[in-house]
C-alpha cells in the first residue's frame, strides 16, 4: 500500500513543528528513525498531542503490535485509523 503523499508531508511538518524546527520535514520524508533524527521525548509528546487533536485518534507510541518510530509508521497508523 502506498502512503498518501499529502498525509506524509503533513505528518512530517507536524514532527518538525513538535521539535521547534530542530528536525527538518525533509529529513523525515527521506526516511529513518525519528529518534535517530533527533526527536526527543518532549518532541514525541508534542507530536502525539498534535496528531490526536488534528486527526481525532489515540496514539500509543509504545504498545503491543505496532512500533511508531518512523514517519511511515505514523502514516500507516493514521491510515489504519480511517477517516
Amino acid at each position: 500500500m502506498t502512503a498518501d503523499p499529502e498525509l506524509r508531508a503533513r505528518i512530517a511538518q507536524m514532527v518538525s513543528e513538535a521539535t521547534a524546527g530542530e528536525v527538518e520535514a525533509a529529513d523525515l520524508l527521506a526516511g529513518g528513525s525519528m529518534i535517530a533524527l533527533g526527536v526527543d521525548s518532549l518532541g514525541l509528546l508534542r507530536l502525539v498531542d498534535a496528531i490526536e487533536l488534528e486527526y481525532g485518534v489515540e496514539v500509543e507510541l509504545t504498545g503491543a503490535g505496532r512500533r511508531l518510530d518512523t514517519l511511515d509508521d505514523l502514516v500507516a497508523m493514521l491510515a489504519d485509523a480511517g477517516p
